[in-house]
């Protein structure tokens, strides 16, 4: 969601430079920078950033550098030589250093506000347009690679997963010979009937198929969410969230170092997920 444009627009009598930053944001963070005489078209300005940034935090920058023999502000000569006729009177200082203490008094410059022509803003506008597009293809690369990454890491979580449902039988039966064995080292006589019952109600405590179905279904998803033209940023850190609560259960189940080992490594895949969601509109 990072992004970076800038535009310099030359008129007659003046220079315009345009320039906007975008960074990651939950929401819309929009702080602009402009000489007082634009501030009357500022919820202007906003509006177009905002419908087309979305969210983000964003600094809009609007610098205007007038051309030789263009002044934005002008000597207030009247009251200029009042300030001197003052000073004189309580100082005994040269005409230039009067000069110099009156040109600092309140009023002694006065800024010639004038309306915004509307020609120029009509041109404003265009660039500024020209300016959210760049930002909008710089937030394009970076889409792209991100896009790459997520595809890579689900792709790994599925072949976790598959590496998972191959070893679940030698783990069904780990835990059936760690039972029999516990049992044996009881060197009491024991009702194999009623033994066999509660072995395969503990094992099927510890039956992960529906975890495994759900996990494939959410990968699957992922994918296709990703794969969509829609701004899915919020929907695919739902769905990282369900992905992360079947790979808690798989791990709360599964009671065999070798499937814990692939569940740890499953985490660390969601979490760099994760992170880079926050990139994502």
């Amino acid at each position: 969601m990072t992004g970076y444009g800038k535009s310099v627009l030359e008129l007659p009598t003046k220079t315009i430079r345009l320039e906007l930053k975008s960074l990651n944001s939950k929401s819309l963070d929009l702080n602009m920078r402009m000489p007082s005489m634009y501030r009357a078209k500022e919820l202007e300005l906003r509006k177009l950033i905002g419908l087309q940034l979305g969210r983000g935090k964003v600094d809009f920058s609007l610098y205007v550098e007038f051309n030789k023999g263009e002044a934005p502000a002008k000597i207030n000569v009247e009251v200029v030589k009042s300030y001197m006729g003052q000073l004189q009177g309580i100082s005994s200082a040269a005409p230039l250093e009067l000069l110099k203490m009156a040109v600092k008094m309140p009023d002694a410059l006065t800024t010639e506000r004038e309306d915004i022509d509307p020609k120029e803003w009509k041109l404003i506008s265009s660039e500024l347009s020209v300016v959210l597009d760049r930002v909008e293809e710089y937030r394009k690369d970076e889409g792209a690679v991100l896009k790459t990454d997520f595809l890579k890491r689900i792709s790994n979580i599925d072949a976790l997963l598959k590496s998972i449902i191959d070893i679940d039988p030698e783990r069904i039966e780990h835990v059936r010979d760690r039972l029999n064995k516990g049992v044996a080292d009881l060197k009491e006589k024991v009702d194999q009937n009623r033994f066999e019952q509660e072995l395969i109600y503990y094992i099927e405590k510890l039956d992960i198929t529906e975890e495994k179905i759900r996990l494939k279904n959410h990968l699957d998803y992922f994918n296709k969410t990703l794969n969509s033209d829609d701004s899915n940023g919020k929907k695919l850190g739902f769905i990282s969230q369900e992905i992360g609560r079947e790979i808690n259960t798989i791990g709360s189940k599964a009671n065999f170092a070798p499937m814990q080992k692939l569940v740890v490594q499953m985490k660390d895949e969601l979490e760099k997920i994760k992170e880079q969601l926050l990139n994502v509109l």
